[in-house]
């Protein structure tokens, strides 16, 4: 059993003691008036409120709204799909609530992976957020909770009360197929200030924070949306790299936790998925670390499960386990999850699972609503939400990002540039060659294609021969042997690459002077790379990944 974080969960525990009794003495009928709620409910109604569903498209559909009404699940999971505008968003989680609520339903927790970089799904019309590794770059934990805070407030501005995120999964295996650049990092140290400042900055300001993937999908070469990945490690190796980002984001109050659909040998010989198994929800999470949250499944379509059980066998096997919140899946049916609660209240009467598991987890999902506000639900006007979403401001944190936490790997002589350097930037993105210009500054610019031609590769030689330095800007090179052809083609002791997309590609070339690290391919980072590159701005950030062969 590992205590070494026990000591300061107690810490955060007894220090918000006072203020827990404080908010009982104010309102001493909060947990009367939830049992009264939970005794009116029917088996089948609580059943529901485990369930986070999806529905398709950017409108509710008729046989959609019928389900809200009829079934009033708990909790509706949001995808790009889903999203055409702000005031679209607004419109369509106005419905979903009001359907919800029509014959006396409770509001449902309305969700969205919004993690920054590749997960965001609030995209037209929204900020775009670059990658955690970014902010855990910075090392900068007041600048990420106004991150937080910000994504926020974009989130409540069109009805959305709970993040799938953020991802808590450390980046220590560099084929993971599935995490990668959605971590934060790879050491602990450096992970743990900024993942719960993102986390308080969310749940200080009305969003639910879901902290993924537990017990940690960071060390798997097998993306659990097409196979069920196996981690064999030693429980001191889970208990040393794994559990410890979970255990600062519970320390900080993280108030769901997503299980993974990963096998771990340590935790549960059988191989049960975590998200199915006893062992691991409610024998670690809930016992040796003392979790009280809401524990909920990764999605029950991922190919980790669905190949293996039924939608309803999962769920049962799933609330079983400890669950208290089932995310049914993307791709499942409003006639299929109609089965599931069927088959679940079955399970309950004939006495195969006992009602008080499920008074449990539904007790936890109301007291959830009850703290956030939830239960007292109001629409939104769609039609103001702009004036909702300052985005102009949200702008500028994005800015702040990449101005803090560009990171310089090598020789720092090498920046800023020499007047007469070559820039070789990629001519699909060229704002990069114009945000790099200056007057009086004499660079040479060569734009090339994402998958260089051996013409292009040619000139870039020739003129990077002739130049006093190189600076070439890369996308994702490690996966792509044109761009390390390009590269490898450079005088190395004279060349810095400027990484826009993925750090991995720093072990790429080693032989090279210097390289600096963007980590997202937004506006805001050539802009910074650019003045970092004629030294107008200081590389500032630390390099929130190590690699391993």
């Amino acid at each position: 059993m590992d205590f070494r974080g026990a000591h300061r969960r107690l810490t955060f525990w007894l220090l918000l003691l006072p203020m827990a009794f404080s908010a009982g003495a104010a309102d001493g009928s909060a947990g009367l008036e939830l049992e009264a709620r939970l005794a009116r409910m029917s088996l089948s109604q609580k059943v529901a409120q485990m369930l986070m569903v999806s529905f398709y498209g950017t409108r509710l559909a008729e046989v959609e709204a019928d389900f809200l009404r009829e079934m009033q699940p708990g909790a509706v999971a949001l995808f790009g799909r889903n999203v055409e505008s702000p005031a679209q968003l607004t419109a369509l989680t106005n419905a979903m609530q009001t359907n919800a609520t029509a014959a006396g339903g409770i509001p449902l927790l309305i969700a969205v992976d919004q993690e920054g970089g590749r997960i965001q799904h609030l995209q037209p019309g929204f900020t775009r957020f670059p990658i955690p590794m970014l902010w855990t770059a910075t090392q900068n934990p007041e600048l990420v909770y106004a991150v937080g805070r910000a994504m926020a407030t974009e989130m409540r501005a069109v009805g959305v009360n709970m993040n799938l995120a953020p991802v808590a999964d450390l980046n220590t295996n560099p084929r993971n197929p599935i995490i990668g650049r959605r971590s934060f990092g790879t050491e602990i140290e450096r992970v743990a200030p900024i993942l719960t400042a993102f986390i308080r900055g969310m749940q200080d300001n009305g969003v639910v924070a879901v902290v993924k993937h537990f017990p940690g999908h960071g060390d798997t070469d097998v993306d659990s949306h097409l196979a069920l990945p196996v981690i064999t490690h030693h429980r001191a190796r889970l208990q040393a790299v794994e559990l410890p980002p979970f255990i600062a984001a519970f320390d900080a109050g993280a108030e769901a936790v997503m299980v993974a659909h990963i096998a771990f040998s340590a935790l549960d010989e059988t191989l049960l998925p975590a998200s199915l198994s006893e062992p691991v929800i409610e024998d670690l999470l809930r016992g040796e670390l003392a979790y009280e949250g809401i524990v909920m499944t990764d999605a029950l379509d991922m190919d980790a499960i669905d190949r293996t059980y039924s939608t309803s066998e999962a769920a049962l096997r799933a609330i079983a386990a400890g669950s208290d919140l089932i995310a049914v899946g993307a791709h499942i049916g409003t006639a299929a999850i109609r089965t599931v609660i069927a088959d679940v209240v079955a399970a309950v009467q004939s006495g195969i699972l006992p009602e008080e598991r499920i008074d449990a987890s539904v007790r936890r999902i109301l007291a959830l609503k009850e703290r956030y506000g939830l239960l007292d639900w109001e629409p939104l006007d769609p039609q103001t939400v702009d004036a909702r979403l300052p985005l102009e401001a949200h702008q500028g944190l994005v800015e702040q990002l990449f101005e803090q936490g560009i990171t310089l790997v090598g020789d720092a002589a090498r920046i800023p540039l020499p007047a007469d350097a070559l820039l070789v930037y990629p001519g699909w993105h060229p704002r990069t060659a114009e945000q790099c210009r200056r007057p009086g500054k004499n660079l040479s610019y060569l734009g090339v294609s994402q998958y260089p031609s051996d013409e292009e590769i040619a000139w870039a030689a020739t003129a990077g021969q002739r130049a006093a330095a190189v600076a070439v800007f890369t996308q994702d090179a490690r996966s792509n042997p044109r761009q390390q052809r390009l590269v490898n083609a450079l005088p190395a002791e004279r060349t810095v690459v400027a990484a826009l997309w993925d750090p991995s590609d720093v072990p790429v070339f080693p032989a090279v002077a210097a390289h600096l690290v963007a980590y997202s391919p937004l506006p805001a980072a050539t802009a910074a790379l650019c003045r970092v590159l004629l030294g107008e701005l200081p590389a500032l950030g630390w390099l929130p990944v190590r690699f391993t062969n």
